[in-house]
């Protein structure tokens, strides 16, 4: 992850040495791209910042812009379900934030520049909580630190080795769960329990 936190082009030094909410104090007042414009609110992350488990999304839907909060829509009350039955509390065991922390309009793709603009945030993110587990939720988040050709259903599942000294997994994004409703096995949600309950595992692992 050092090498990582390293490259940030970060012009801001307090952003450098800043405390998650120094960091969301800083987010909040952002105008690096022109996201800012059409932005409700800036949705910065949920969780707990003692989680062992840090899981970045895509980017603020209607009702992330609407509340600050991320995947509290319909994708998110999905997530809740499947974190739920895999045994993981999202309140406790999760860190929530998302590659880019405004809403693009119509929930369009997060741009390469936008995702730059707010490459500073989103690792500040993960220097500070520190996680022992990264769940990449979804292509654009995967790409964000992987070869952008490669497909999630090819990538998802395994353990990367991105992070120093953490665990890394690519899992579905719920908004694509949304879209294939089978259950039946080697189907989307059905993979998408199986890896939740891999994660859970090694979750289990740093708690015992």
């Amino acid at each position: 992850m050092e090498h990582l936190l390293t490259e940030v082009n970060c012009k801001d030094s307090k952003i450098k040495s800043a405390s998650l909410n120094e960091l969301k104090n800083v987010c909040e007042q952002c105008r690096a791209c022109d996201l800012c414009k059409t932005r409700t609110t800036v949705v910065f992350s949920d969780g707990s910042a003692d989680a062992k488990i840090l899981l970045i999304g895509e980017a603020p839907g209607a009702d992330e812009d609407a509340t600050g909060t991320p995947f509290v829509g319909r994708a998110g009350q999905l997530l809740n379900q499947f974190l739920e039955d895999a045994g993981i509390d999202r309140k406790k065991d999760l860190y929530i934030c998302n590659t880019i922390k405004c809403r693009p309009p119509q929930n369009r793709i997060p741009t390469n520049q936008e995702k730059q603009a707010c490459q500073a945030y989103l690792f500040g993110q993960i220097s500070i909580v520190r996680p022992r587990i990264i769940l990449l939720c979804g292509s654009t988040a995967a790409q964000t630190f992987i070869n952008q050709d490669i497909k999630i259903s090819t990538l998802r599942g395994k353990w990367l080795n991105i992070f120093e000294n953490i665990d890394t997994m690519a899992i579905f994004h719920p908004s694509y769960l949304l879209r294939n409703h089978s259950t039946e096995t080697g189907s989307p949600r059905w993979l998408m329990k199986k890896d939740l309950e891999t994660v859970k595992k090694k979750l289990n692992e740093f708690e015992n």
